[in-house]
């Protein structure tokens, strides 16, 4: 059994009132750890901490933060396995995924932003005898509240900018998902970062989540999860009027056009629809294929899908791990059930597969495929977060970007054509903060991430992402004879 500890003022601490919550190996379904169910006393001293550490750590000179985030970065990646290793068992997913993806991503963020902070400079701007010159400042103490589907990537993605800015951070990762995180935190003190700088809590969302959101002392809020906890969020933050940042959920919809290259867009699809079982904001789950193709492309998909291996997330030849929680197992299974009311057939997956025995508790399933749903169904417009997605035809480019509009979501989009032309002039209709062309999960870290409509809003990413987490102020002097 793993028990896992707050990290306060640069040290492990158990919860002020000794309240600890399961953590679930979602692969066997068994209890493998227990962390804080952290309330207010602890948010309180980490608040304590994060104040009184800010002047000093805002003071450090840019390089000098850097190299924090520098040094911590190594460490990870020195225990690269271990964290692999930990975010498996932790989350449910495919090791050789974590392995390759989530904890490479989570160095990268960290090395990424401390190099970029670093290369920033300060803009300045001449008229005759005056000078303008911008400074940006760092907010305070900020929270951030990361999500559980990519544990350390999201977490790392959040903590970076806003630490090498010269914040003070308040972080929550998911209470589903902690593991990393606790095991971060013991990278942080290894690497020497100062107490208080960073601090780490672990609790329920509607607990330590909201207390963060409230209180006065915490100047921004940093937020990856639903939309219907984003809103909630977003309201109570603008009580206080704190700056606020949401990446929220996404129906995204993936444009598969006659002239595709063919092998290249089904080999990404399968990735694009089932990566991380689903349980990816990004995720393809609204699939509209032209008519032209429509027939081979389903009968080809079914096939790629059938050869996808489920089951333990540390055989190297599993495609899909576990669901994170039986609650969102169920969730998933009961929205495969409203497609079979709602006049949709399921012509891939649909179940729960029949694992070993060591496995056989775990939540799994099957990736699934669901076609001849309406436009205004419930598997259409909602966010499910696994591996299910609609399969629905069309005929023409005008025809197609309705339906893909046709969501009050609008987080990403997939394009699948040769026509450059044509991807162009969709790219620039399809209502998203973000469109691929022929790819999918491409990321340059210096460009901008966000959603629009109730996929949130604001950026991160890049400078977007240091903006956010600092203001800007103007200092105008005038030079006189």
């Amino acid at each position: 059994m793993v028990e896992i500890h707050n990290y306060i003022n640069g040290q492990l601490s158990e919860p002020s009132d000794k309240e600890y919550l399961d953590v679930y190996n979602p692969s066997n379904g068994s209890i493998f750890a227990r962390c804080p169910n952290s309330t207010k006393e602890d948010l309180d001293l980490a608040v304590a901490a994060s104040n009184s550490s800010f002047s000093s750590w805002a003071s450090l000179k840019q390089r000098e933060r850097s190299n924090y985030l520098l040094k911590i970065a190594d460490l990870v990646n020195r225990d690269l396995k271990k964290f692999a290793k930990g975010e498996s068992i932790d989350n449910g997913k495919p090791y050789s995924l974590s392995k390759s993806l989530d904890i490479p991503r989570s160095i990268k963020n960290l090395v990424f932003f401390a190099n970029l902070a670093s290369e920033i400079e300060e803009e300045s701007y001449h008229q005759e005898n005056i000078i303008s010159q911008i400074r940006r400042q760092p907010l305070g103490v900020v929270g951030t509240i990361s999500p559980w589907n990519l544990p350390l990537y999201l977490f790392t993605w959040k903590i970076a900018p806003a630490l090498v800015s010269g914040n003070c951070v308040i972080a929550k990762p998911s209470e589903l998902t902690p593991y990393t995180s606790f095991l971060f935190s013991k990278a942080c003190i290894e690497a020497k970062l100062p107490p208080g700088v960073l601090n780490i809590l672990h609790a329920e969302g509607l607990t330590i989540g909201r207390e963060i959101v409230r209180n006065s002392n915490i100047k921004a809020i940093s937020f990856t999860g639903g939309t219907k906890t984003g809103k909630e969020i977003a309201i109570e933050a603008s009580q206080s009027l704190k700056k606020v940042n949401m990446e929220m959920g996404g129906k995204n919809p993936v444009l598969i056009f006659n002239d595709c290259n063919y092998e290249n867009m089904i080999e990404s699809l399968i990735k694009s629809s089932f990566l991380n079982q689903g349980q990816i904001c990004l995720a393809g789950s609204r699939i509209y294929v032209q008519e032209g193709i429509y027939e081979k492309f389903k009968a080809d998909f079914i096939n790629k899908i059938n050869d996808l291996i489920i089951g333990n997330p540390f055989d190297p030849q599993t495609d899909q791990g576990a669901i994170v929680s039986k609650q969102h197992l169920e969730k998933i299974s009961k929205y495969v059930d409203y497609a079979i009311k709602e006049g949709g057939e399921i012509i891939s997956g649909g179940e729960i597969p029949k694992l070993d025995e060591e496995y056989s508790s775990g939540w799994y399933y099957k990736p699934t495929v669901i076609e001849g749903l309406p436009q205004n169904s419930r598997l259409n417009q909602d966010e499910i977060f696994g591996p299910v997605v609609t399969l629905s035809k069309f005929n023409d480019d005008d025809e197609v970007i309705k339906m893909a509009n046709n969501t009050t979501y609008g987080l990403a989009a997939i394009i699948w054509t040769e026509d450059i032309n044509r991807a162009h002039k969709l790219a620039e209709l399809v209502e998203s903060g973000l469109v691929w062309v022929n790819c999918w999960l491409e990321r340059d870290l210096r460009t901008p991430f966000g959603g629009i409509k109730n996929s949130g809003f604001g950026k991160e990413g890049g400078k977007y992402a240091l903006d956010f987490f600092t203001e800007p102020k103007n200092i105008c002097t005038k030079y006189y004879d």
